[in-house]
């Protein structure tokens, strides 16, 4: 039974039931074609078993374009006209463009929020920019082949703390009762105000990188494998899981997936290029001579070769490298000579720094 089908029931149930006729009809039948769509994947083989919508969790629901209405107000803030709600009052972040295709409001732990999905008719520029290597870290989290250092928002560390004392506070409540239900949305919100500060740097750094650079070239990495717990199983327990586990919240913590995710599309409205490369020895291989050795990394941040005595920065070291093997398309072995082409083809230093946020919104 596919969702046209389901659709057709739905048509009976709204005659049947007034608190189901009580809800505009887009929200449900919306709700159908996500199903429909959820077990369509499943089948396909590219997700897993749909899980059932809960209340407090899924709070979300979608209208069409063409049936809502917005307006200005002023200049920080619009409404918008809801089927079966009315007017709803919005903080206003950008003027829309293209024409709405879709309207979702959905509930968070901050309030509530709107997303206006707009198709834009869009001309993709050439773009003659260079090409730029980024090794992704947890010191530092960008680390550009030119020799900068991007670093997530200090805002972030300071939430954390506060954010493990709720949870303690959390774990002494009492499931059920009304204080259990406040410390866990005191949790909620500080783990959202986290994710929004986090959300915010994305954008702004895929952002600036996007508008300086063409091609950016990363490592192909296999974040859900490099966080997979050391914990084991009974028979065969892991080692040193505590140390792990904190490494693993290091990772998550630098969103490293999600800044992929957002670059890629900005460099693409840019007539830019995302590339990713195999990241194997990007941080043993010295960006001078080629030579493979794990010695070479003294320290997380230091790296000076066995064979010819580079000193660099050990994260910039490594963002040479992954440029490099977009230009070369190499994968040096130990004791491999560097090829010409690679040779040829480098980024020149510069001295450390941030670099610039960017400035006047996201996209």
């Amino acid at each position: 039974m596919n969702d046209i089908a389901q659709a057709r029931k739905l048509t009976a149930l709204r005659a049947a039931f007034d608190w189901i006729a009580a809800v505009h009809v887009t929200p449900q039948q919306q709700a159908l074609r996500d199903l429909d769509k959820a077990y369509a994947n499943f089948f396909a083989g590219r997700a897993g078993y749909p899980s059932p919508r809960k209340k407090g969790v899924n709070g979300a629901f979608r209208f069409q374009g063409r049936e809502i209405e917005v307006k200005r107000l002023n200049g920080k803030w619009s409404a918008a006209r809801l089927p079966k709600i009315g007017w709803v009052k919005f903080r206003d972040t950008r003027l829309l463009r293209g024409k709405t295709m879709n309207v979702t409001v959905s509930l968070a732990a901050n309030g509530w929020h709107i997303v206006f999905a707009c198709e834009i008719d869009h001309a993709v520029p050439q773009n003659d920019l260079p090409a730029v290597g980024i090794d992704r870290g947890v010191a530092n989290t960008l680390t550009l082949s030119t020799g900068e250092h991007w670093w997530m928002p200090a805002g972030l560390a300071e939430i954390e703390p506060r954010k493990r004392r709720a949870q303690r506070v959390l774990a002494r409540r009492k499931r059920g009762s009304r204080r259990h239900a406040k410390a866990r949305r005191r949790v909620a919100a500080l783990q959202a105000r986290a994710a929004r500060i986090r959300q915010d740097w994305r954008h702004k750094a895929s952002l600036a990188i996007a508008r300086r650079f063409a091609t950016v070239v990363l490592e192909d990495l296999a974040t859900r494998n490099m966080t997979r717990s050391a914990r084991g199983t009974v028979d065969a327990p892991g080692t040193n899981v505590c140390q792990k586990a904190g490494l693993n919240r290091a990772i998550l913590e630098q969103g490293w997936h999600g800044f992929e995710s957002v670059l890629a599309y900005k460099l693409e409205e840019r007539g830019g290029y995302l590339c990713k490369v195999d990241p194997r020895h990007t941080s043993q291989t010295c960006s001078a001579c080629a030579a493979v050795d794990r010695q070479s990394r003294e320290s997380q941040a230091s790296f000076r070769c066995c064979q010819c005595g580079l000193r660099a920065h050990a994260d910039h070291n490594a963002a040479i490298n992954i440029l490099r093997r977009n230009t070369a398309s190499m994968i040096v072995e130990e004791g491999q000579p560097l090829s010409v082409e690679a040779i040829t083809i480098g980024g020149a230093s510069r001295p450390l720094g941030n670099l610039p946020l960017a400035s006047g919104g996201r996209c």
